[in-house]
């Protein structure tokens, strides 16, 4: 990378699709923008030189002289702050900022925005349904879907954002009408010192917050400043005034608000507590935004969850085979094993491996040992995942997805499940989750039938 003298107040730091809707946003405000990505071919430099050819881009390792000389730097969420050329402009003067921090300058509408280790795309989606089925103009996205700056402009009378840790960090105050941070457990331990510095950087979706909305069965959901916030609740079996929770019957299990009953697990297409979690959520941020009731409850009838989300894939065999490609952290596995375990004799044979991010895997051994049948491990820590489950029961390694399929076949029995949570990233293996989960589905179609 070249070295330039540059009076240029901004640096976009970043080409993927983020770093792509800034420069989109910052060139519409007639702003004069620079662009620097780490990598030589980033994903969208095709797009950035054909629709704008004269912002100046450079490609490869990151120079501290060059970004010196910006007085700001918008750095998307898959770049570190912590990389050297970013803080010693930030040692300069220079404002480190992000997509959210430019988008909460600009918003025009409410805004809900969800974030947590697990559950926060089922979230988000929910609570843009349940917005829809009230008739209200809504938008959504961020970490999922289409960025948040891209949102704008299109006379939205609701925003709902899903934020990862990585945007948060860079964003000083989103000023949500509700927000939530929904769960905490170790991830992305490979960028984070420790959980403690992960807790804090989700902590910042709650700055200038109207409503804190807290899950009860996470402590680290708790917003730690607390002075101007009204909290609405929710959690399992904790019937109060202002809680969203759930209470048993001969009927079954309902969700509750107060102490009035909502609607009947029964009457949901999600499956798993962790799911029953997820809806209380919703409903939750949905009603701190005014939503009405009865919208919310039928949209939450309606939905059906999201791909790669312990997602059913087919049964053969007396055994059914779910798809949770998208249980990328420790935290989303231990929930899925939980909420998926059969009733009576069935147990789960589990697929799990990849990347695991620096995390530790010791919260895997006691759900391992309580329901699954066996395990089959994929993937680069393979071995670590092994050493932390120190289970009684067959734990077995194969090279490929395919081969951990057709491993898992043979060992399950009728009524059991074989379910595909790698807690772990995908990328030592795959292009992404999406992929992986695609290509668990395709190897579960092709196995052939029992005779």
């Amino acid at each position: 990378m070249s070295v330039i003298t540059s009076d240029r107040r901004t640096l976009v730091v970043g080409l993927g699709k983020t770093g792509l809707s800034c420069v989109r946003y910052l060139s519409a405000q007639g702003r004069s923008i620079a662009v620097a990505d780490n990598r030589e071919v980033p994903p969208c430099v095709g797009d950035l030189r054909s629709e704008w050819p004269d912002i100046p881009v450079y490609l490869g390792p990151f120079n501290r002289e060059l970004f010196a000389g910006f007085n700001e730097l918008i750095v998307s969420p898959g770049v570190s702050i912590t990389e050297p050329a970013i803080a010693y402009a930030a040692e300069q003067g220079a404002r480190i900022r992000g997509d959210i921090d430019l988008f909460a300058e600009a918003a025009d509408a409410p805004v809900v925005a969800i974030t947590g280790s697990n559950g926060k795309t089922t979230v988000t989606t929910l609570v843009g349904e349940m917005a829809r089925a009230a008739g209200r103009k809504v938008q959504v996205g961020g970490n999922i879907g289409t960025p948040a700056l891209d949102l704008l402009g299109f006379g939205a009378e609701l925003y709902v954002l899903e934020l990862s840790s990585f945007q948060l960090e860079t964003t000083a105050e989103l000023n949500a009408l509700a927000a939530t941070v929904l769960n905490v457990s170790d991830d992305h331990m490979d960028r984070y010192p420790d959980k403690m510095a992960y807790f804090q950087a989700k902590q910042r979706i709650f700055n200038g917050c109207r409503n804190a909305i807290v899950n009860l069965d996470d402590a680290l959901s708790t917003p730690m400043a607390r002075d101007t916030l009204r909290f609405l609740c929710f959690g399992f079996n904790r019937v109060n005034p202002e809680t969203f929770s759930t209470r048993e019957d001969d009927q079954g299990v309902w969700i509750t608000f107060g102490f009035e009953n909502l609607l009947n697990a029964n009457e949901l297409r999600l499956v798993g507590w962790h799911n029953l979690s997820n809806v209380m959520a919703a409903l939750a941020l949905g009603h701190a935004a005014g939503l009405p009731m009865n919208s919310m409850l039928a949209a939450a009838r309606e939905f059906n969850g999201l791909p790669h989300r312990c997602e059913f894939v087919r049964k053969r065999a007396g055994v059914e085979y779910i798809n949770d490609s998208k249980g990328t952290n420790v935290g989303a596995t231990v929930a899925a094993i939980k909420s998926l375990v059969p009733e009576g004799d069935g147990k789960l044979v589990l697929i799990a491996g990849g990347d695991g991010k620096g995390a530790a895997f010791s919260e895997l051994a006691e759900p391992v040992r309580c329901c699954c049948r066996a395990v089959v491990l994929i993937g680069r820590d393979a071995d670590l995942i092994e050493g932390a489950l120190d289970a009684d029961l067959p734990i077995y390694r194969t090279e490929s997805l395919a081969d951990a399929v057709k491993k898992a076949a043979e060992l399950a029995l009728e009524h059991d499940r074989v379910l595909f949570s790698p807690a772990c990233a995908s990328f030592d293996m795959f292009r992404d989750y999406i992929d992986r989960g695609d290509q668990y589905r395709n190897q579960v179609q092709s196995l052939g039938e029992v005779a």
